[in-house]
């Protein structure tokens, strides 16, 4: 028996601890592995350290499952170990629609990358935790996504850069939210020490870009400071670089009305442009010094160039030459045009194991304050005394009925001497013809009517000794016998009702027990809601819900005892009348046998 409780220890143990390793969190219910392969879409050289966009949509994420504002979304990296910073830039739970930018430590060329998207957590307690400067390596220095309303564009990797003005935003850009520029008006940023460029430095700068004409020299950015500039744009809708007055073009023209991602790299006394993260041009010019404002969509009023109209997304400026690897897995993993191979989604996992706290369950166990566990609890070992009494108290009965039925058949054969089956019960037995197997009459010896019959014996004997056939009674010791088997019923319905008391307090306490878990939990629901000022549904129905938890426990306590001991009080009942209507046999029979024959 020790062994067999080891091993199944043992086993439940390794369950749990491969639960443990298998899952990063057991508060949270639902997860699905995303896969990154760069290699699927053809780019063969390791990209390293990327920010990855995953879109999530009803056809890859279960928004039912998740909070409505997003709020219990993790990333987690493959080891299920390491959380991953992200950011989201929106998320919208009436639309079923979010756009989350999550830094991937390293992607290798050919190797896919895995990690996981956690949500399904409806816990109070479970606050946002996206942290959009950790997710930005430090050379970052800008980055907008002008997914901001009416207000000015905010930078996200944490250097706090903002616009002078708002312009005009998109709401249904190529990633959430855009920026239209009108060709006139230039967009200005301000100058601030995480914008200074160092003459000779690096620097790549990089936007999403969709001309609605394509003007000549229609200037994207520009900036300059004293006799250095640096210009970026579009030349009848072919993309060209200048700086210090050196311009090179780099064709075919872009189409208009089309998004593209167009980047610069200046580097090692080269500014390179790029488009759809392929090469365009090579200008021999090293980065200029420069630490003025950034223009954006347009040159200086005085420069007689005209500006870009069109829609500009997801402005990057990094102090450092990102290589060609990462402009490539920007263009096909943001675009419009994505390949499906180079992010898969896999299927949605529930928590699985010994436990599963998956559901509406999951939540209203989550939400369980703790004095709605002190009643759980109580009710759970009422319920478990209140199943051991009624199980062994039928064991008990049932093994009393067929004692109790093994003597009678033999009490029906004693003829003469009622006192023979006590005093030599197996040869009596014998007499019978063996109608009475060995095993009933061990039975029998622990009947009830047995041993009430017992007392009876014993005290025949006490009163004529061994001259059963010439012996008699008097009235008074009859009466007296009488006394004694009386009493020994009084003691058996007491054996019988034992422990009963313990069912009677399970069906009339486990509800009230339950109903003040409930009653405390609501209680303490509506005033940690009073405290935070949340009135919605979703803040008041996890607490409600997991109170009435209590509440059904003790129900779960009561009905069962109840139904189990209405059972047990109608056997105790029947064999309470087999007693009675035993001493009455036997009185008769003790007077019939041993009554004052001469008087008779």
């Amino acid at each position: 028996m020790f062994n067999r409780h080891l091993v199944v220890g043992a086993l439940l143990a390794l369950s749990l601890a491969q639960d443990a390793q298998a899952w990063w969190n057991g508060e949270w219910t639902q997860r699905r592995r995303v896969t990154v392969d760069p290699g699927a879409v053809g780019i063969a050289e390791p990209v390293g350290s990327a920010v990855v966009l995953v879109r999530l949509f009803d056809a890859n994420f279960n928004f039912a499952a998740a909070r409505e504002d997003g709020s219990d979304l993790r990333f987690v990296a493959a080891d299920d170990k390491t959380p991953l910073p992200f950011h989201v830039e929106r998320y919208d739970g009436l639309l079923n629609e979010a756009f989350v930018w999550v830094r991937v430590p390293e992607l290798k060329a050919g190797v896919p990358t895995s990690f996981w998207v956690y949500y399904g957590n409806a816990s109070q307690k479970v606050t946002k935790a996206d942290d959009a400067k950790a997710t930005y390596d430090a050379d970052t220095a800008l980055i907008f996504h002008f997914s901001e309303k009416g207000a000015p564009a905010a930078d996200a990797s944490g250097n706090g850069n903002t616009t002078q003005n708002p312009g005009v935003p998109v709401a249904g850009s190529l990633i959430a939210g855009g920026l239209r520029l009108d060709g006139r008006k230039a967009l200005t940023i301000p100058a601030n020490p995480s914008l200074a460029f160092s003459g000779g430095g690096a620097v790549t700068w990089s936007a999403w870009i969709k001309p609605a004409v394509l003007a000549p020299n229609a200037t994207i950015f520009h900036r300059e400071d004293g006799a250095a500039s640096l210009s970026l744009g579009l030349n009848a809708g072919v993309p060209f670089v200048e700086i210090n007055g050196q311009r090179v073009e780099g064709g075919p023209a872009l189409a208009a009305n089309a998004w593209v991602h167009l980047a610069l790299v200046c580097h090692g006394g080269k500014a390179r442009l790029f488009v759809q993260g392929q090469p365009r041009a090579e200008l021999a010019a090293s980065l200029p010094a420069l630490n003025s404002v950034l223009l954006l969509g347009a040159g200086p009023e005085d420069s007689g160039r005209d500006g870009f109209a069109g829609e500009v997304d997801e402005l990057q400026i990094v102090r450092a030459a990102r290589e060609p690897a990462g402009l490539r897995f920007a263009a096909l993993s943001q675009g419009p045009e994505r390949d499906p191979k180079l992010l898969v989604f896999g299927p949605e996992e529930q928590r699985q194991g010994w436990f599963n706290l998956s559901g509406e369950f999951g939540i209203i166990v989550r939400n369980l304050t703790f004095d709605g566990w002190v009643v759980i609890v109580i009710c759970v070992g009422m319920a478990i005394g209140s199943w051991f009494i009624m199980v062994n108290k039928t064991r008990y009965l049932n093994s009393m009925k067929r004692g109790n039925e093994a003597f009678l058949q033999a009490w029906s054969a004693a003829a003469d001497d009622l006192t023979s089956i006590d005093s030599a019960c197996q040869n009596s037995l014998r007499t019978l013809g063996g109608k009475i197997s060995p095993e009933d009459a061990r039975l029998m010896q622990s009947a009830s009517i047995y041993r009430i019959y017992h007392i009876g014996a014993e005290e025949i004997r006490k009163r004529v000794g061994e001259k059963a056939e010439t012996a008699f009674l008097s009235a008074r010791s009859m009466q007296a016998i009488k006394a004694s088997l009386d009493s020994g019923m009084v003691r058996e319905t007491q054996r019988l009702n034992r422990l009963m008391v313990l069912l009677t307090i399970c069906i009339s306490g486990g509800p009230f027990l339950g109903l003040l878990g409930t009653v405390v939990g609501v209680m303490i629901t509506f005033a940690a809601i009073a405290a935070a000022g949340d009135v919605n549904v979703n803040a008041i129905a996890p607490g409600i819900a997991a109170a009435l938890l209590a509440t059904i426990a003790g129900l779960a306590v009561a009905i069962p005892a109840l139904f189990g001991y209405n059972y047990l009080l109608t056997r105790i009942k029947e064999t309470t009348s087999d007693m009675a209507v035993f001493i009455d046999e036997f009185i008769a029979r003790m007077a019939e046998f041993y009554g004052d024959r001469d008087a008779v």
